[in-house]
């Protein structure tokens, strides 16, 4: 496993980091702040999300996702704009999406499918954007 760490390119991570967490920023206070408060259930509410564990939490969990990504691509052997989209998209529907649609397929979920569309989405695009910054940004 260490030496799968030491093969990646740390500041190519750093920056994939830093675009998959501004994207979820944008994603969930810009672009579709509507849409995902109404998957919530709350399309008349302040979302109280201003505590550590909402802006920490979810920026532990990308970290670890462009980690993988990282060791994955590495690992693969991943060099082109191509296979950069095909990982992207393989990993992003076949882990992200779908786990994120599975997750909100709960009875306290007021809005499942919306919600794992918005939120399943954010995940692919950030995928298909860390894929290709880890796979061209080689520092």
């Amino acid at each position: 496993m260490t030496g799968h760490l030491s093969n990646l390119h740390w500041i190519s991570i750093l920056i994939a980091f830093v675009v998959y967490a501004a994207l979820g920023a944008l994603w969930f206070t810009v672009f579709f702040s509507r849409q995902y408060k109404i998957s919530l259930g709350r399309k008349d509410e302040v979302l109280q999300n201003k505590a550590p564990i909402f802006i920490v939490g979810p920026m532990i969990c990308s970290l670890l996702i462009i980690i993988a990504t990282a060791i994955l691509i590495n690992a693969l052997q991943v060099h082109t704009i191509d296979g950069a989209l095909f990982f992207a998209f393989v990993a992003g529907i076949g882990y992200l999406f779908a786990n994120t649609v599975n997750i909100a397929i709960n009875p306290n979920m007021p809005n499942p499918i919306r919600y794992g569309i918005i939120t399943g989405t954010y995940h692919l695009a950030g995928m298909v954007i860390a894929s290709i910054i880890l796979t061209f940004i080689k520092w």
